[in-house]
């Protein structure tokens, strides 16, 4: 089963609409919230004036943020509800309850806020200058995580620091150095299903949570922490998401529909975004700032680097805090560079506040990296691809961390950069003029992730079995449109010897009766729940030897499991039925033995280690996925516009578990890096306002529009994973920004540093204008 394209097991519900999602469970007499929002990106609030509102018929409460706890997964720094001033334009600063939501929109209307506007902070570094209005006063005594490195009297939420090798050296040894800067602003993640969350409170004091979220788990966790609610009573349910890309991994509305639901002394209170509302007032992707200077030997080894990324973690740190970290851990890119100092800062500003985006800060500092390598290898004039090859990571080196790498926890980039120069023909040519106004340019990048979470993250999954002998496969792996649950029973099918047909996955999660698994993030579903059900099915296994011993009077240790049967292994003929033992077996005396089988597994990461907070040293992840990527454009060297023609990625996967749905997987990814790198930004006007928070003025890569995708797979099993896979959903995004910029900027013949690629940028830059239309 292990590699072949196998249907997703949602697939039917899904294409006849049979699926149901978060906002899919109306129920009669739910309540209805309407949030009011912030026109401000920074004010003191002075006055709240809820008088008109409260004496709308049907308005049952109206929740403000006056004695809340602040919360924050790494710093506890943000009121769920604005109380004291607001710090970013669409911050919530009222929840209004009603009957219906056209009762409670009309309240919400009615509700007067007296503001007391602030200078505002629009990018890093304002933010980081002398006499910058400071966003949080109190950041010294906010409560923070061990690891979390807030700065007090400034905009820094955290630092994280790289110092590997010596600097001095390095330059000593570097004979010729370039250096550039980079920036982009904040974006969103576009996905088809807004955020959405119901909350009620039984008269038991049961809490019953239905989110779309990527982390039921944490959800409940946070509920307990923040709210000192029994933990054993929150109850999460998330049903299948549709598309998440890291954006539905903080707690938001969850907190607030929790909120709502006890105002109104626990009714059921549904709270959901406007796609308006889902683009600036729910956490965005985040921003950046960088300026990278590398130092190589004149025939094209790297040998020092030098890197600053300043993000933009908006009003609050929140998950903002762990995307700069895990920039920091692979800041240099996949190449072995033995002298390195970072600095990552996750900078406070007046934006939305920040969340993981696909890649997971790594396609953000890859655009910084990748250009500078294109960068360097024009001042060395050498081959861009032969530069990569030269300085490719390989086992024996080390990573900025300082963890030493082997064949099985980086395979092979080198061959994924071999393949991508076949793939695409870079040898043919890589700038040709089409006519007097047409040029064509290829663009090539490399990329590489870890997953920086946390060292105890741990995932478990339980197998029942039905009296037919198929399998019931439980895990808590959130369905966010992966198809992860799908490779999970190819795995158990695998394992099992079984038909995959007879692996029913439960596809929903209910945090009372489904086992845990972390989050559903960082491309760790198919490796850490993977192993969970590998666990459970030799648990299973262990079970059914056992039984199937004293029917057979045969050693366990003689008997093997597979095809619905256990069977004598040097005499398949010798068996017995799996069906006819998972529920135990009764003799033709009925007397019985065993009982009902259930399976279970675990897993839980092991030998991670956080990060010294003055080096950086330490393993934050099991495996670094390896990737090389490639862009093809036509471009306009008149009008400045350009077509993308044809974009491809070579990956080491480790092991190809189902295909088509990996190609998936990468060609989406591809997309929303294309996507994020040509058009995706968010335009705010003088006071930090978001201009553009809407499908109609924010346009994302529509079909119709894509380029030709070319996908291939290197496969280095990695030991200790399931089968050998790696995970592979982020990685087809992290290298497609800088490829495409790298394009551009051979193209345009221009060095191309800001995102996104508008014709206008590129006019500008070549031209040297200082203003445009945007």
């Amino acid at each position: 089963m292990i590699g072949k394209s196998v249907i997703r097991k949602e697939a039917w519900d899904k294409v006849t609409g049979r699926a149901k999602y978060t906002h899919d469970y109306f129920e009669v007499g739910m309540l209805h919230a309407k949030l009011v929002t912030s026109p401000y990106a920074h004010a003191r609030i002075r006055e709240i004036h809820t008088e008109k509102a409260g004496s709308v018929p049907g308005v049952r409460a109206i929740v403000t943020g006056e004695g809340l706890p602040l919360t924050g997964e790494d710093l506890r720094d943000r009121p769920p509800i604005a109380f004291d001033k607001v710090r970013y334009h669409g911050e919530v600063v009222a929840v209004v309850v009603a009957d219906t939501l056209v009762q409670a929109e009309k309240a919400a209307n009615l509700i007067h806020v007296a503001y007391e506007p602030l200078p505002s902070v629009g990018s890093p570094r304002e933010a980081l200058q002398e006499g910058a209005p400071l966003i949080h006063e109190n950041l010294a005594n906010y409560q923070k995580g061990k690891y979390s490195y807030p700065e007090p009297g400034t905009n820094i939420a955290h630092r994280t620091k790289i110092r590997k090798g010596n600097m001095e050296k390095g330059w000593a040894e570097s004979d010729v150095v370039i250096e550039a800067s980079f920036a982009f602003a904040p974006s969103d993640h576009a996905a088809l299903e807004i955020r959405c969350a119901t909350a009620e409170i039984r008269q038991d004091g049961t809490i019953v949570i239905i989110a779309s979220s990527q982390a039921p788990f944490m959800i409940k966790r946070l509920i307990g922490e923040y709210f000192g609610e029994d933990v054993g009573k929150v109850i999460v349910h998330t049903p299948l998401v549709g598309g998440a890309y890291g954006g539905k991994a903080p707690v938001q509305l969850e907190l607030l529909a929790y909120l709502a639901s006890k105002a109104v002394g626990g009714r059921k209170v549904s709270v959901w975004n406007t796609r308006e509302q889902d683009m600036i007032t729910s956490p965005v992707h985040i921003g950046m700032e960088a300026t990278v200077k590398i130092g190589c030997t004149a025939d094209g080894y790297i040998k020092a680097a030098e890197i600053l990324f300043l993000f933009d973690g908006g009003a609050y740190s929140d998950k903002a805090i762990d995307v700069t970290r895990a920039a920091a851990v692979d800041c240099t890119g996949p190449y072995h560079i033995e002298n390195v100092w970072c600095d990552s800062l996750c900078v406070y500003t007046n934006h939305p506040y920040a969340s993981p985006f696909r890649s997971f800060g790594h396609c953000e500092q890859a655009f910084a990296i990748e250009r500078t390598i294109d960068l360097l290898a024009e001042k060395l004039n050498i081959d861009k691809l032969e530069l990569r090859m030269k300085n490719a990571i390989r086992p024996g080196h080390t990573t900025p961390t300082q963890v030493v790498l082997n064949r099985s926890n980086v395979g092979n980039l080198p061959a994924c950069i071999a393949r991508l120069r076949e793939l695409i023909q870079w040898d043919e040519w890589q700038r040709i003029e089409i006519n007097s106004r047409t040029v064509r340019a290829k663009g090539v990048s490399c990329g590489w992730k870890t997953s920086t979470i946390d060292t105890d993250a741990s995932s478990g999954a339980i197998l029942t079995f039905n009296p037919d002998g198929s399998v019931n496969l439980i895990s808590g792996v959130v369905e966010i449109g992966t198809g992860t649950k799908t490779v999970l029973a190819q795995i158990l099918s695998e394992k099992l010897k079984m038909d995959i047909d007879d692996i029913h996955v439960k596809m929903d999660i209910d945090t009372q009766t489904t086992p845990e698994h972390w989050k559903t993030v960082s491309s760790r579903g198919t490796f850490m729940a993977g192993r969970a059900v590998l666990s459970a099915a030799d648990d299973a296994i262990r079970q059914l030897k056992a039984i199937a011993a004293c029917v057979l009077r045969a050693s366990a240790e003689d008997l093997e499991v597979g095809y619905g049967k256990v069977f004598l292994r040097d005499d398949p003929s010798i068996y017995v039925p799996i069906k006819d033992i998972v529920y135990g077996y009764k003799y033709p005396n009925g007397n019985a033995i065993g009982g009902q089988l259930i399976g279970r597994g675990h897993y839980i990461l092991r030998h991670l280690t956080p990060l010294d907070k003055e080096t950086g040293a330490g393993k934050p992840g099991p495996e670094w996925t390896v990737c090389a990527h490639a862009v093809e454009i036509e471009f306009d060297k008149r009008d400045y516009t350009y077509q993308i023609i044809k974009a491809a990625s070579v990956i080491d996967i480790g092991k190809v578990l189902n295909r088509r749905a990996a190609l998936g997987q990468v060609m989406g990814a591809m997309s929303m890096g294309l996507s994020f790198a040509s058009r995706e930004t968010f335009l705010f006007d003088r006071y930090e306002r978001i201009l553009n928070a809407q499908l109609r003025t924010y346009r994302p890569i529509r079909f119709g529009e894509h380029p030709e995708y070319m996908v291939e797979f290197i496969e280095t099993p990695q030991i200790d994973a399931p089968y050998g896979a790696r995970g592979v959903g982020e990685h087809g995004l992290i290298g497609m920004p800088a490829a495409l910029a790298n394009a551009l900027s051979v193209a345009a013949e221009v060095p191309l540093n800001e995102l996104p690629l508008f014709p206008e940028l590129i006019w500008r830059t070549k031209e040297g204008k200082q203003y445009g239309s945007i």
